[in-house]
């Protein structure tokens, strides 16, 4: 019979497993099969069991809590953070509470200490980083992290030899999808409208893969159909007007953001030209605006909920001294109105 406050013991009891297993699963311990963690938290959901946080950080000598940093960008309003990571807050704080850990959401500047402020001072047992701006910048500090010790993983672009572990997604492959559905709609004159250099390589990887579908269809990438752009509207507008001043033939973007997309479509209307009849644009991320957009974006959606998952369980697994690796999760076309074929 169970008491008033129901325990490890009586969720173990109801599962069938032993104790500990009932408390590995609940931490979310990588070593308890999914069918037996998600039976042991739908019965600790039935028990309204909450676990004792303060008698496991005492076990442990760990603080039960994740640091996630958010990095300042570039945005119109005042939040300053790119609403593709707001989108992924859910997903990760959902995973922490299923695995027994608090959230400590903090915002950054990139010029701050943040390297140094939260596992080396206890506030955390581990990081979670969402954003970088510059990425020449932000490696060093990340080299930093890893020289001394801290537990961290990071959103972005995988690459051999990067300091850390990152989960990202196959921007490579979401390229070569955007490309493919443009070529397929009869488009030949394709510009991509983002950054390509080191500074910003999960765009860049989204040219390459966007290069690599032109060339296999026979279309040989136009420099001048390339234009910097960093990940906001205001530089997704401004990139276009300098596509428009350049006076290059084209009949499709990629832009390596929605939100580049979005200001580009603004310029685009300002101009003159129909999307999609005279340029179908295809997006990056699917934020929520994407929807709401006019017209509605087609765009190379990202698995918010796979990537919070997959963030919070890679760094538990890093502080319990377990085999991570970095990971690339797949991106899905999703078509909407702004990409028509070629009339």
């Amino acid at each position: 019979m169970l008491t008033d406050k129901p325990t490890s013991f009586d969720i173990a009891q109801r599962a069938g497993v032993s104790q500990p297993t009932v408390s590995r699963a609940l931490r979310g311990d990588p070593t308890v099969s999914e069918a037996t963690r998600k039976r042991i938290e739908a019965i600790a959901a039935q028990l309204n069991y909450k676990v004792d946080k303060n008698a496991s950080s005492l076990r442990s000598r760990h603080t039960n809590t994740l640091a996630l940093l958010f990095f300042e960008d570039p945005t119109p309003d005042d939040s300053l953070i790119n609403p593709f990571f707001l989108s992924m807050l859910g997903s990760i704080a959902r995973t922490c509470a299923l695995r027994g850990y608090d959230l400590l959401t903090s915002f950054q500047q990139l010029s701050s200490n943040w390297h140094v402020d939260y596992e080396d001072s206890h506030k955390a047992d581990g990081i979670i980083l969402l954003g970088y701006g510059d990425y020449e910048t932000y490696r060093a500090r990340l080299e930093q992290l890893e020289a001394q010790g801290t537990h961290f993983v990071r959103w972005g672009s995988v690459q051999t030899g990067q300091p850390g572990t990152t989960i990202g997604c196959d921007n490579v492959r979401g390229g070569r999808d955007a490309v493919e559905h443009l070529i397929g709609l009869g488009r030949r004159r394709i510009a991509f409208l983002g950054q390509t250099s080191s500074h910003s390589p999960e765009l860049a990887d989204r040219y390459r893969g966007a290069c690599s579908a032109m060339l296999e269809a026979g279309i040989d990438p136009d420099p001048a159909l390339q234009v910097d752009a960093i990940t906001t509207e205001a530089s997704g507008y401004a990139a276009a007007i300098e596509l428009l001043r350049r006076g290059v033939a084209f009949d499709s973007v990629f832009a390596g953001s929605d939100l580049i997309a979005i200001g580009a479509m603004r310029a685009f209307e300002e101009a003159g030209l129909d999307v999609p009849g005279d340029v179908s644009i295809v997006g990056f991320d699917d934020i929520p605006a994407a929807s709401l957009s006019h017209p509605p974006l087609t765009t190379i959606a990202q698995d918010y909920a796979k990537a919070g998952a997959a963030l919070v369980d890679t760094l538990l697994r890093q502080i319990r001294a377990q085999p991570v690796e970095a990971a690339m999760l797949p991106p899905r076309l999703v078509v909407r109105r702004s990409t028509a074929p070629k009339a």
